[in-house]
């Protein structure tokens, strides 16, 4: 009998054992399947990845000679570069820039300068023989004339006819010395024209040589406050370093960030750049401290897209300005950026997964057994506003249930 009891027992401990088991599996399938209509605030987000920059920055250029065209350098590698994150003062010692090409020029430009000293030489001493040259024959013309006029006037106990030619010949000896006068005038004008440009000549390769003489002892860089050291990126995107080349368009090697305030640059598909404007709040995370939050808004929203060139796709270029400053985050950090597109109150939404297509109507299946045809707002990247359709609490299904077929349908007009 004693036997008996306990079998039985046992049996009933097995028994409900099961039950819990069984049941306690339908409760977790449930919880899994089933969402419920909740109400509250609902936000529309685009989630981006950026990149933390400081706001303003003073830049590190190399030297401003490099743009004087004159010079005729198109780029200039750098060839040292102290680490990013160097902590300098001002004077500092940041970089150093190959001379080899500008080196070559300026023995170019010495060899050009001799060459306009000699010529401006020449020049000069070969203007001075031609006055002196014309000078002379002023003095010999000069002396022609008055002997010329000392023959008119012993010609005039002469016949008529060498009167004449006596006044012929020294009529005709004034107009050569005033003719020879004005040739003279004319050759001292033309002298100086030679003399003036042969100067300018010399003047401006003198400057050009003097200029690249300058620039040489200009290609080492010095910080010019104090601060940190954040490599420059290139037009391709790509930070300078070691190797890289600055030209006369972009002279900058680095930067010196204000660390007081941040920036982070991010870009927006095209597809989600309608909905980014400038003042909307952001929710900033920086991913190397993932426990720290930061917020922040949209300052600038660029109107023309460009193409990744990693992914082709076209993006719009979006700065977002932190609020709040932190002495551990630094430049370059990347971030993640939810940017609060629209923010509803006190509305109904639920799940994406929730929602299905019957015919041209979205519905969903409900706990109680029915197919509801509902009205649809706004979604973000998890949910979905509910205008009409379902109350608050309701419980639906995420997936479709095996036997729909058996679910009552209930329109919006019911």
């Amino acid at each position: 009998m004693k036997r008996k009891y306990i079998i039985i027992i046992s049996l009933i401990i097995l028994a409900f054992v099961l039950i819990l088991i069984f049941t306690g599996k339908g409760k977790k399938s449930d919880s899994v399947l089933v969402a419920e209509v909740e109400k509250g605030r609902f936000e529309v987000l685009v989630t981006t990845t950026g990149e933390l920059q400081a706001k303003e920055s003073v830049e590190i250029r190399g030297p401003q000679g490099l743009r004087n065209r004159r010079l005729g350098i198109r780029e200039v590698k750098i060839i040292d570069l102290v680490p990013e994150g160097t902590v300098v003062d001002s004077g500092d010692y940041v970089a150093r820039l190959d001379k080899t090409e500008t080196l070559t020029k300026l023995k170019d430009a010495e060899d050009e300068l001799e060459k306009r000293k000699s010529e401006y030489i020449k020049t000069k001493l070969d203007t001075a023989m031609k006055l002196k040259q014309a000078r002379n024959e002023l003095i010999d013309l000069e002396f022609a004339v008055e002997e010329k006029k000392i023959a008119m006037k012993e010609s005039k106990y002469e016949p008529p006819t060498t009167q004449r030619q006596a006044k012929y010949d020294f009529q005709k000896a004034k107009r050569q010395l005033k003719q020879a006068k004005e040739n003279y005038q004319l050759q001292v004008e033309q002298a100086e024209a030679e003399m003036k440009e042969a100067t300018i000549n010399l003047d401006k390769q003198q400057r050009t040589r003097d200029k690249m003489a300058e620039l040489v002892q200009q290609f080492t860089i010095y910080a010019p406050q104090p601060g940190m050291v954040i490599y420059e990126r290139n037009w391709n995107g790509e930070k300078q370093k070691e190797g890289s080349t600055i030209s006369p368009w972009n002279l900058t090697v680095a930067t010196l960030p204000d660390l007081s305030t941040y920036i982070s640059k991010t870009y927006v598909n095209e597809i989600d750049i309608s909905k980014v404007n400038r003042g909307q709040n952001v929710r900033i995370k920086v991913d190397a401290f993932p426990n720290r939050k930061y917020t922040g808004k949209v300052t600038e929203v660029a109107n023309v897209g460009q193409e990744l060139k990693s992914t082709g796709a076209k993006v719009f270029e979006v700065i977002i300005t932190m609020n709040e400053s932190d002495s551990i985050i630094r430049p370059a950090m990347t971030t993640t950026n939810k940017i609060v597109t629209s923010r509803f109150n006190d509305v109904k939404y639920l799940p994406l997964e929730t929602i299905f297509q019957k015919d041209t109507m979205s519905v969903v299946y409900t706990v109680g057994r029915e197919i509801k045809q509902v009205e649809l707002g706004i979604a973000n990247e998890n949910h979905i506003i509910v205008e009409e359709g379902l109350k608050e609490g309701e419980e639906v299904y995420l997936t479709v249930p095996e036997d729909k077929d058996n679910f009552k349908f209930v329109s919006l007009d019911s």
